[in-house]
């Protein structure tokens, strides 16, 4: 994107400093800069230029809710990816779907927050059921803190939608516009062209969010809350803008004058006007204009 200046925060851990995996992975990544810092104090170092930084022109990654109000109140100072709420993840199912695979899956996700959703939508009730039976003990499996998260999770915003067929489970998944949509069903090409509204997709059984998480490559900095609905996730183009310039002769701008003089006064923007009036009265001494409203 041709950044000129790269500022990467993470937060220190007690008598270690930032990780140096973190530290590795900032570097090779391009980082000027490597900030032992997270949280709202990172967010305002970078804004307001602290410890020698320049100031940012654009924040972006994940962090808590209180990285993404920080996020929100700066927006405008300094442009942001996006406003990130709670992680969700949404499973689109059939009957060939395996409801071992399916369930460890929605508890993956679930163990992210206390108020991280987990969707499953499916046209097959006996999936339906067996997922709503088998959730229980898989989340009572896990390590305490991870138990705890994902077990409020799936009592307070899970979700378990029966459809009908598999239209009525697309439309519902665009609907919902999760950030992590996998569809474990037959005929993955057609859930590929149909669905419209995701972060992320994985296809097949063979792919889990956990994998786009942690180590498969394609970003994974993406919108939730509904935000899918009108953008994707983090990428170069977040930190590129699109510009525009002009330039142009005398006789090409000279439709253009008249226009623009006209449609100025159509919405008494008179001075405007004037600044079209003074180069056709220049460049064309010889000609007359009808540079009216009604004209």
């Amino acid at each position: 994107a041709g950044c000129n200046h790269i500022t990467a925060c993470s937060p220190p851990r007690p008598g270690e400093g930032v990780a140096p995996a973190i530290i590795y992975a900032a570097h090779i990544c391009g980082a000027d800069t490597i900030l032992a810092m997270g949280g709202v104090q990172g967010v305002a170092a970078m804004t307001f230029g602290l410890f020698g930084l320049p100031k940012a022109k654009i924040l972006v990654g994940p962090g808590n809710q209180f990285v993404a109000e920080a996020k929100r109140n700066l927006f405008g100072r300094v442009g942001i990816d996006m406003i990130a709420g709670p992680t969700d993840s949404l499973i689109l199912a059939d009957k060939t779907a395996d409801p071992h695979i399916v369930t460890t899956d929605l508890v993956s996700q679930a163990e992210h927050g206390y108020n991280s959703p987990v969707w499953l939508v499916t046209d097959d009730r006996a999936l339906a059921e067996k997922v709503m039976e088998m959730i229980p003990s898989y989340i009572d499996d896990l390590p305490e803190v991870n138990r705890e998260n994902a077990a409020a999770a799936w009592r307070d915003y899970a979700e378990v939608i029966l459809c009908a067929d598999r239209e009525e489970m697309a439309a519902t998944s665009d609907d919902y516009a999760p950030e992590h949509l996998t569809v474990m069903a037959d005929d993955l090409d057609w859930w590929l062209d149909r669905l419209s509204c995701y972060g992320s997709l994985f296809l097949g059984e063979e792919s889990t969010v956990s994998y786009g998480d942690k180590a498969a490559g394609t970003n994974h900095v993406l919108p939730t809350s509904g935000a899918a609905n009108y953008t994707g996730g983090l990428s170069v183009h977040k930190y590129m803008k699109i510009v525009t310039w002009q330039r142009g002769s005398r006789e090409g701008y000279k439709p253009v004058a008249e226009a623009t003089a006209r449609i100025a006064r159509l919405e008494g923007m008179e001075g405007h006007a004037r600044a079209a009036d003074v180069r056709l009265a220049k460049y064309f001494p010889d000609e007359e204009f009808d540079l009216t409203a009604d004209g």
